[in-house]
């Protein structure tokens, strides 16, 4: 076969085009690697069993973007995206409605008052595990700056549901938190989730979150009915070693170990089980 000038020029350029794109590819790739690696040991300690190289990639995320974190928390996933990001790149971290806090059975004043500070202190957050000059804001789901709709490219929800689901009845905090991350999301935005897995079961009892765990088809529902659709999901996170009975609790297993600390013999058990069995998810904002 005969191809012509005009031809090969196409099939060249086509092929520099996948060149330029597998560098890029790689660049990014090395990016995310060198802000997962440059962490201190004590962090990296957890990423065995959170996987937050591999988690990121599923989850599609890249240097330059908009990411808005729910729930951060101490931050163990926003030094890694913080990092990443990368200058050009913007952070929010999204805080549990504050009337929330005080639902939570055995909360103390001083608890629910450092969690509620949390929110506003998320710049601080970010500035002491990167210089790098990414923007940085935090708010709660029920106070999404008018700013903020409609340009973020993706929400991460780290084992950051099962709360929200957990007063669903009380004060509606999961419908209203992913109506929140639909309207924060551009048309192409995704959202990523990963969240403690519960033995799928015919009774609802104890797997509303109140134990940690959720039901992935729960989840999906969930969010299907917010407006979104499933893009894939993934095993990166699982451990078929945590089988959950219906009293099971999360906690019960490292790092948090809540049930054994004056039962040896029993943390040695929780230990050799690991963390717990996590879904990993990503959705998408389903056509209008």
């Amino acid at each position: 076969m005969t191809i012509t000038h005009s031809a090969s020029t196409l099939v060249l350029g086509l092929l520099l085009c996948s060149v330029l794109h597998a560098q890029q590819s790689t660049t990014d790739n090395a990016a995310l690697l060198q802000a997962v690696d440059a962490r201190s040991a004590e962090s990296k300690a957890r990423d065995a069993a959170r996987n937050p190289y591999q988690t990121l990639e599923f989850f599609q995320v890249e240097p330059g973007m908009t990411v808005a974190e729910a729930s951060p928390g101490g931050g163990w996933y926003t030094e890694i995206l913080a990092n990443y990001l990368g200058p050009d790149g913007t952070l929010y971290g999204v805080n549990n409605p504050d009337q929330m806090w005080a639902l939570y059975p055995n909360s103390t004043e001083e608890w629910r008052a450092e969690r509620i500070a949390g929110t506003a202190q998320f710049p601080k957050l970010v500035a002491d595990v990167t210089d790098n000059g990414i923007k940085a804001e935090g708010f709660t789901f029920n106070t999404v700056p008018p700013n903020v709709v409609g340009t973020v490219d993706r929400v991460l929800f780290m084992r950051a549901l099962h709360g929200l689901n957990r007063f669903e009845d009380q004060i509606g905090s999961r419908t209203q938190a992913l109506a929140a991350t639909r309207s924060m999301l551009k048309d192409d935005g995704m959202v990523g989730v990963v969240q403690h897995r519960a033995v799928p079961t015919d009774s609802e009892s104890g797997t509303d979150g109140s134990r940690g765990y959720l039901e992935e088809a729960d989840v999906i529902e969930f969010f299907e009915d917010a407006g979104f659709e499933l893009v894939d999901t993934a095993e990166i996170n699982a451990n078929p070693n945590d089988v959950p009975g219906p009293e099971d609790i999360v906690w019960r297993l490292p790092p948090s170990l809540a049930t054994s600390r004056d039962n040896p013999e029993l943390r040695v058990q929780m230990q050799a089980i690991g963390e717990s069995d996590r879904m990993t998810l990503l959705f998408k904002k389903a056509s209008s």
